[in-house]
């Protein structure tokens, strides 16, 4: 039988993770939304890629919660999106909102999924999601450590002229300013980079991947980043249903790992089949654990602010 996904939300994000979905045939997906046509108009498109891309996944677009019944993966992109001079923080108490009743409606026809959730502010949107669902903590899990990773890999690439494929990252903590890099573990085959770059050019690479959202949104002007927040997305799916057991940075629930307790903050996890199988915990500098623990204190702010 075929896995499922559900995807909640069909802008940008949303319907490009249901393509890569269907183009690595990882499921099939339900795309849904609470605007009348768009999901329908977006699923029937998809749909019709199969036969030129060789696909058979199914694609279904919906306004109808019943249609995404006993899904194995819910992915959570729903609310409102960044604008140019906006921080994901303005967006706090509408995001809440809408991820607190994306939530109920999820538990209510898919009570044994998976939640992989999007939504800006992550740090705060998955801790939403984690209290409202009452699931276990492995499985409500936050996206953005793959995507700030992605992106610092990506300026180091740029920065050595190497080929991405050669590069591994770090970034921890919250997703957004308060991100934690580790260049001493962001490595071009096998060699930290703080051996291969100076100082002042590692410190511009890790001021750029912080503010690599905004970058993008900047430039767009009306819109913000989904070609890889998508594909960081479905790295995550993808590592779940193959229980790959993949390393990878993801906003966990911390119960005294890294010294903190009662929040999720960006961290090495181990995904497999049942979701984050285990909290991997690095040494840190003193001056990175400062960071972290800033950063999960940022969190700690807009999470008291909603109250979850």
């Amino acid at each position: 039988m075929r896995k499922k996904v559900t995807i909640v939300g069909s802008g940008n994000v949303g319907a490009t993770a249901a393509q890569r979905i269907v183009d690595k045939e990882l499921a099939d997906v339900v795309l849904i939304d609470i605007i009348e046509g768009v999901p329908q108009g977006k699923g029937l498109d998809l749909l019709q890629s199969g036969p030129i891309e060789g696909y058979d996944s199914h694609v279904l677009g919906t306004n109808d919660y019943k249609d995404t019944a006993n899904s194995d993966i819910v992915v959570i992109t729903a609310g409102l999106p960044r604008r140019p001079g906006m921080s994901r923080d303005d967006l706090l108490i509408k995001n809440y909102e809408i991820v607190k009743g994306v939530t109920e409606q999820v538990v209510k026809y898919s009570p044994h999924s998976i939640l992989i959730v999007v939504s800006n502010p992550l740090d705060a949107m998955v801790q939403t999601a984690f209290k409202i669902s009452g699931f276990p903590k492995n499985r409500v899990i936050g996206m953005a450590g793959v995507l700030d990773s992605a992106r610092f890999r990506t300026f180091i690439a740029m920065e050595l002229n190497v080929s991405v494929e050669n590069i591994h990252a770090f970034v921890l903590g919250g997703h957004g300013d308060t991100m934690v890099p580790l260049p001493r573990y962001s490595t071009v085959a096998g060699i930290p980079i703080t051996e291969l770059l100076p100082r002042e050019r590692i410190d511009a690479l890790v001021k750029r991947t912080r503010d690599g959202g905004a970058e993008i949104v900047g430039l767009l002007k009306t819109g913000s980043a989904y070609y890889a927040p998508s594909a960081a997305t479905v790295e995550m799916v993808e590592a779940i249903f193959k229980d790959k057991k993949k390393i990878l940075p993801c906003a966990a629930y911390l119960e005294g790992e890294y010294g903190i307790s009662g929040s999720y903050v960006g961290v090495p996890v181990k995904l497999g089949k049942s979701g984050v199988e285990e909290i991997i915990q690095i040494k840190l500098t003193p001056e990175e654990n400062a960071a972290l623990k800033k950063s999960a204190n940022a969190v700690k702010e807009l999470v008291d602010i909603i109250k979850v």
